[in-house]
């Protein structure tokens, strides 16, 4: 019978009556607290309760309520079984005086109130209760729609951190960019060291009215003080903490009524040009020549994506080819710079002198409030032909008109003077040019005799060559092998190098120098072939349009081909004509 009693007994010590509820205890880790600092507050049932048995809305009209953890606990020594359930809150004091913690229910049970005291961040009573803080700064309370402002937050941690992060500002119908990266420095507040973690932030609104930011919040877990360890296993201890950073009015005005255009707020905006190669000497541009000109748009205030396109226009003469606008933002000086690069290929295609229009960008001052323009003047180019232009001898340039000339002056005639009234016209010519004339018409006549006696000799060889086994100059391959695998920009650079090979026996495609032609420009000047000039244009087009278009050699490929056999024809086949 006695077995029987015992398990009676130990029976009855596990009974769930003699578990019961019976306390809830309340407690809070600090009092005083300072304001938008969090506390912990925990509350302690003596018995294993529902997790979710704890309601804590009561707490919501003086306090921000984070995150609840909850952990149940069993022991029994010597047959007596004890359970704790365990509730630990984050709590965040909403303004500073004394707030009341009132009474929480659990099943039956209350806690008792609790009066905590709430110091501002300044008293110096608190100074040795902030383990962590928060402060903010913003460049301006008072902006623009779509004016940038700046908020910059520092933390200050003064305990070993074992874990944190940090929310992101809140601002009603605004765009928030983190700026950079985070930067670390050390300083110390009422004689406590901290670690400043600053993060900074560009906010721009979005819509016109009265707002107000709300700072982010830091939240994580920091290690115990040394003097709160009482026991070995409480090495390594650490608690969760909460800080709120400060809540900022801002006023955000409409664009004004007088604006037109493209809305661009900023406290500062620069236009700057620069010109490759560059003529700030006073050298002229040469016909054919790349060009460069790359515009930098520098906004202080502005974010990257409110920077306008830049769009340049030209007068007859000239081809512009925009590059793809490209952009980029960085933090100076607690502002948000950005920039815009825009490049534009120039190809001239004759001589002259050109004035391209001023360029203007208006935007708003928000310093000043004023409506201002950022402006590069107009600027005039002087442009000169390639080497390769110029007039031969008694053409353009080496004549003077001369009316009723006594032809018994004229040492090229000798005639009798003219009876005639009627004015005439003759070309001046300088005795140099009898002496080349006389030079080349002698070497002509020997280059002609030298070619008769080796045609006359290779003549009917020459006949039976077939066009496809006609030489292929080495340039030429290269081009056709770009062409077909689409490369413009080595086709482009290897077009000079095919014109001056495939033509280097032909008169006609040399200057009065004797020099080959060195630029695109010259050699659709010479060349007078439609469809290659055609094919060239459109190679011109995709290499420096900077829009996104497809290119097919094929039209190029075909012009050379046909213009190399009909060059290869003409060197075979034809004597080249005699003066008299």
């Amino acid at each position: 019978m006695l077995w029987l009693v015992t398990l009676i007994t130990v029976g009855l010590c596990f009974s769930p009556t003699s578990l019961a509820l019976s306390k809830i205890t309340a407690s809070v880790d600090k009092n005083p607290v300072t304001v938008k600092e969090s506390v912990v507050l925990t509350i302690v049932a003596d018995d294993d309760v529902d997790s979710n048995a704890l309601d804590t809305s009561k707490l919501l009209a003086d306090f921000i309520v984070g995150r609840t953890s909850v952990s149940s606990q069993t022991s029994m020594i010597n047959f007596n079984t004890t359970r704790t359930t365990t509730w630990q809150t984050l709590l965040i004091p909403r303004r500073m005086g004394n707030i009341t913690i009132p009474p929480l229910t659990i099943e039956n049970q209350q806690t008792d109130p609790i009066t905590l005291t709430v110091l501002d961040a300044n008293d110096p009573a608190a100074s040795q209760q902030r383990d962590v803080f928060i402060t903010a700064q913003v460049s301006n309370t008072e902006v623009y729609v779509q004016q940038m402002l700046t908020l910059t937050v520092n933390i200050h941690i003064g305990a070993e951190l074992k874990r944190g992060s940090l929310t992101e500002p809140e601002l009603e119908g605004a765009t928030i960019v983190q700026v950079g990266k985070d930067a670390e420095s050390d300083t110390r507040v009422n004689g406590k060291r901290y670690r400043v973690i600053t993060r900074t932030f560009s906010v721009t609104p979005q819509q016109s009215g009265e707002f107000v930011l709300r700072s982010p919040m830091f939240s994580g877990e920091i290690m115990m003080q040394s003097g709160r360890r009482n026991s070995f296993m409480s090495f390594g201890e650490s608690k969760a903490i909460s800080v709120l950073g400060d809540e900022v009015p801002i006023t955000v005005k409409p664009m004004p009524a007088s604006f037109s255009g493209h809305w661009l707020p900023s406290e500062l905006l620069t236009l700057h040009e620069e010109w490759q190669p560059d003529t700030s000497s006073g050298e002229a541009f040469r016909v054919g020549e790349p060009i460069t000109r790359t515009i930098t748009l520098t906004a202080v205030g502005v974010s990257e994506e409110q920077l306008p396109d830049i769009e340049l226009t030209a007068p007859q003469g000239i081809k512009i080819y925009p590059d793809q606008q490209t952009t980029h933002a960085n933090a100076a000086n607690g502002r948000h710079v950005s920039q815009a690069v825009s490049n534009f290929a120039i190809v001239i295609s004759r001589p002259g002198q050109y004035t391209l229009p001023a360029l203007e960008v208006p935007w708003f001052n928000t310093v000043t409030k004023r409506i201002e323009k950022a402006i590069l003047p107009a600027k005039t180019i002087d442009v000169v032909a390639g080497e390769f232009a110029g007039a031969f001898p008694g053409e353009q340039g080496n004549t003077a008109p001369i009316a009723s000339v006594d032809a018994s002056s004229n040492p090229i005639t000798g005639s009798a003077p003219s009876t005639s009234t009627a004015p005439v016209t003759v070309y001046q010519a300088h005795w140099l040019q009898w002496v080349f004339l006389s030079l080349w018409i002698a070497t002509s006549l020997a280059w002609a005799t030298t070619e008769l006696t080796r045609r006359a000799r290779k003549n009917s060889q020459s006949k039976q060559i077939s066009e496809k086994n006609m030489p292929v100059s080495n340039a030429q391959l290269a081009l056709i092998a770009a062409c077909q695998q689409q490369d413009g920009h080595k086709a482009i650079g290897l077009l000079v190098a095919w014109f001056n090979q495939v033509n280097g026996a032909s008169e006609q495609f040399i200057d009065e120098k004797g020099k080959a032609v060195e630029t695109i420009a010259e050699l659709k000047q010479v060349s007078q072939d439609t469809a290659l000039n055609e094919a060239i244009d459109e190679l011109q087009r995709y290499c420096f349009s900077g829009q996104a278009c497809s290119w097919s050699g094929n039209a190029l490929v075909s012009a050379i081909n046909r213009i190399s056999k009909q060059q290869q024809q003409k060197n075979a086949d034809a004597l080249p004509q005699l003066n008299p």
